[in-house]
């Protein structure tokens, strides 16, 4: 799983983490959540602000 794969992610964290709301989360929490699923393979640093916030607001759609 990579960066650019934001439903996957979204679903993989609501899966993973579903007393968490994802309204609430801070981007520095969303950023581990996401580096420390299994599933995901990717460069650490790359995920910067905008693709957390979309990961956010996917996993908000999830949640829902």
């Amino acid at each position: 799983m990579k960066w650019i794969d934001v439903r996957d992610i979204a679903i993989a964290l609501s899966e993973k983490h579903p007393e968490v709301d994802p309204k609430t989360i801070r981007f520095v929490d969303l950023h581990n959540y996401v580096v420390d699923l299994p599933e995901f393979d990717d460069d650490h640093t790359h995920g910067g602000e905008k693709v957390l916030e979309a990961i956010q607001a996917t996993w908000i759609e999830e949640a829902e």
